[in-house]
């Protein structure tokens, strides 16, 4: 499940990341939260972890957050496991609509509390009633929340965060030439059935758009909730697998691959090496630098 901002917060967020990166955690969390206990919708105990995104595929600045959801929740007397409908997990329109109210009470909770700092063509935004004006367009539109179950199943989900988790805005095999002075990388159009495209930008303005993305120190951008919250797994996890009639696996193998031969050793440290993803010969030459597409073709 996604939960996003809307793109006129992006500026504001840009110059208060702490403040609004953490009402962003706090109100998607409690938002899933109070709609999964309500009785006229699941009516359970989820938990989750949240893991923060503040790109497009463009580098632009895309405040959201990714929430991995178990498909049910513990009932709300611990009894019994609650799973959730086999294609509906949550309402969709109470979600944004409860997402947006919460996340603008909080917001204007910090503007009252002094934590928002403005700055260049923000700075009008420090007079109360200035603030409230922008404000009130916010509640005109409906908020991104998006959901959908996961593809390839609970297994892949794990392969896929494991690599993606940590990255920050851009990985190094979507880079594709640094030449006079330009960085040339490819993104995908979700406008057009995600078509891998090449965008090219100055090297300065490449900079600008990767420095967007850079946190405050020491924030952390995943984050657990519910019973995977920090305080509550350790006493709730095992009733969880009790309900659901499993015992916990202390280890589990995420790659999908059997022991290794001598062929997946690396050469530098011995390791066995694990295969992360798999490309189409297109996917080869659009990762490829110009030169050696030429080369191939």
């Amino acid at each position: 499940m996604v939960f996003t901002l809307p793109p006129q917060l992006a500026p504001l967020a840009l110059q208060n990341k702490k403040v609004i990166y953490d009402l962003l955690f706090r109100a998607s969390a409690e938002t899933l939260l109070e709609v999964a206990g309500d009785p006229k919708h699941l009516g359970a105990e989820i938990g989750f972890f949240t893991v923060l995104h503040t790109w497009n595929q463009k580098l632009g600045l895309h405040p959201h957050v990714h929430c991995v959801i178990p498909a049910g929740g513990l009932s709300l007397d611990h009894t019994h496991w609650v799973k959730s409908r086999d294609r509906f997990f949550l309402p969709i329109h109470v979600l944004r609509r409860v997402f947006r109210g919460k996340f603008v009470a909080a917001l204007r909770q910090a503007f009252r509390d002094h934590q928002l700092v403005f700055h260049g063509n923000l700075t009008l935004l420090a007079q109360p009633s200035t603030f409230a004006a922008w404000l009130r367009p916010l509640f005109r539109k409906d908020w991104v929340v998006y959901a959908k179950p996961p593809f390839g199943g609970p297994e892949y989900v794990l392969q896929y965060l494991g690599r993606y988790t940590h990255r920050v805005a851009i990985s190094n095999h979507r880079l594709v030439s640094f030449a006079e002075g330009k960085v040339t990388f490819c993104w995908r159009d979700s406008a057009h059935n995600n078509e891998q495209k090449l965008l090219t930008l100055s090297l300065d303005e490449f900079l600008r758009r990767f420095l967007l993305h850079v946190l405050p120190k020491g924030f952390v951008r995943i984050r657990n909730f519910g019973f995977l919250a920090n305080r509550r797994r350790a006493t709730l996890l095992p009733l969880c697998f009790h309900l659901l009639g499993s015992a916990p696996q202390a280890k589990q193998d995420i790659s999908g691959s059997k022991a290794p031969s001598d062929l997946w050793l690396c050469p530098k440290c011995g390791a066995p090496m694990m295969v992360i993803e798999r490309l189409t010969a297109a996917e080869i030459q659009l990762r490829s630098p110009p030169g050696l597409v030429t080369a191939a073709a």
